[in-house]
């Protein structure tokens, strides 16, 4: 009878192994809307996060995703969508990520969950090389500056009581201050460097923002919250790619600096 028993314990307790594993198992599972393929949702007119040259999709973001489509062991598929349709898109599930220079904010966070940063970004006011009124956001009242559509940048023109601009792409918000439309814009120091390395007789400044103003901005993958093992995926693959040096390595080819780390 104490040999049954010890049986029946034993198995009773093999199938509970066998329960718990399966159940573990069914919630790391990543749900995608297209077998094997990460379906990712990018705007691509923001140099150099992601935009196109030649035609062809490229940038920081552009080759980051493939990074992490290869590291989760899926292909890769685009899905260009306009700025302020791609957060909608993804609660449609018209993708299973997005990647396009999306910050954290609390409101978000409610709707949708987000991957470790891949971007810890700092803003800066890009205005012309001759205007000397302003040097924090405290200078910006009661001025018109530019900001992307529904971006962090745009509320906190708004926190600052400025009168926001909203512009869709960097470049066209570049043009309405160096016509003198806005004052300055809002925007990642980062996109700056850039568009002046591209651009080098444009008569611009930037002054960064202090961080107490506006806090260093956490970019990451933007995920749906009913997709927990999808955001396992994307978190494993993003630390492997930290690791290795391939977050660095693409930060360093397009900024020339590493705006990965904190």
């Amino acid at each position: 009878m104490k040999f049954l028993h010890r049986l029946i314990v034993v198995a009773a307790a093999l199938l509970l192994a066998v329960t718990v594993s399966g159940c573990g198992k069914k919630s790391a599972q990543a749900h995608l809307i297209h077998p094997h393929t990460l379906t990712v949702g990018v705007e691509g007119t923001y140099a150099p996060y992601a935009y196109r040259k030649n035609g062809k999709l490229t940038g920081f973001e552009i080759e980051l995703s493939k990074k992490l489509a290869k590291q989760m062991g899926y292909k890769v598929k685009f899905v260009p969508t306009k700025w302020d349709s791609l957060i909608a898109g993804l609660g449609s599930k018209k993708f299973d990520v997005v990647l396009d220079n999306i910050a954290e904010t609390p409101a978000r966070k409610k709707a949708y969950t987000f991957s470790t940063p891949y971007i810890y970004s700092k803003d800066a006011l890009i205005m012309k090389k001759n205007n000397n009124s302003l040097h924090n956001m405290k200078d910006i009242k009661g001025k018109k500056i530019a900001a992307g559509t529904g971006s962090v940048n745009a509320d906190n023109v708004k926190k600052w009581h400025g009168n926001v601009v909203t512009m869709s792409d960097f470049s066209a918000a570049v043009s309405l201050v160096r016509q003198g439309r806005v004052a300055a814009l809002l925007d990642a120091n980062e996109a700056y460097l850039y568009y002046q390395r591209q651009n080098p007789s444009a008569d611009l400044k930037s002054v960064v923002v202090p961080s107490k103003e506006v806090p260093t901005q956490k970019v990451a993958v933007l995920m749906s919250k009913h997709n927990p093992g999808l955001k396992t995926k994307v978190n494993r693959a993003l630390s492997h790619l930290r690791k290795n040096g391939t977050l660095k390595r693409l930060s360093m080819k397009y900024f020339n600096s590493n705006i990965t780390k904190p």
